[in-house]
C-alpha cells in the first residue's frame, strides 16, 4: 500500500471568506478534478482512495462583519463534510443530512470512528482486529466506543 496526504492551508475564513475561498477553488478544483480523471483513465480510480476533508466544519452563517466582500465563518464541530471517490465508494452518493440550519445531524449520522472504520475496511484493513491493550483496554483505531463500516457508501 502506498500512502500519500496532500495538505492545503488557509482554510480558516473567520474574515474575508468571498475573496479567501475564490482562492482556495482556484487552487484545488482544477487539480483534483485532473487527478480524478487521470486515475481513471489509467484504470486506478477503483485502486485508489480518495479522501477530502478538514478536521471539523464551518457554520453556515456569518461570523463577524458582514457585508457583501467581509465575512467570516466559524468553526463547526457537529457537522462537516468529507468526499471520498474510487477505491470501493459509490459514486454520485450523498449521505446525511443537516436541519434547515445545517447546525445538526437529522438524518444518518456517521461519526469520526465510523469514516474511520469505513476506510479501513476499503483498504482491506478490520478496524476491530487492530488493537492494543492500554490501561486495561482493548484500544483499537477507531476508539473504545463501538465503530461501523458505512455500507452504503461503500460500492
Amino acid at each position: 500500500m502506498l500512502f500519500v496526504q496532500l495538505f492545503h492551508m488557509g482554510w480558516d475564513h473567520h474574515g474575508g471568506l468571498p475573496a479567501a475561498l475564490r482562492g482556495q477553488c482556484r487552487d484545488t478544483d482544477q487539480p483534483t478534478a485532473a487527478l480524478l480523471r487521470d486515475l481513471e483513465a489509467r484504470g486506478l480510480l477503483d485502486e485508489t482512495l480518495i479522501v477530502w476533508g478538514g478536521e471539523f466544519g464551518r457554520t453556515v452563517y456569518s461570523q463577524g462583519a458582514l457585508s457583501a466582500k467581509d465575512y467570516g465563518r466559524d468553526h463547526h464541530p457537529k457537522c462537516f463534510t468529507v468526499w471520498l471517490a474510487g477505491g470501493g465508494i459509490k459514486g454520485g452518493v450523498s449521505h446525511g443530512e443537516t436541519d434547515d440550519y445545517c447546525y445538526n445531524v437529522t438524518k444518518d449520522p456517521v461519526q469520526v470512528r465510523d469514516l474511520h472504520a469505513t476506510i479501513l475496511h476499503l483498504l482491506g484493513i478490520e478496524h476491530e482486529k487492530l488493537t492494543y491493550k492500554f490501561q486495561g483496554l482493548d484500544a483499537k483505531l477507531t476508539g473504545v466506543e463501538h465503530a461501523h463500516v458505512v455500507s452504503e457508501i461503500v460500492a
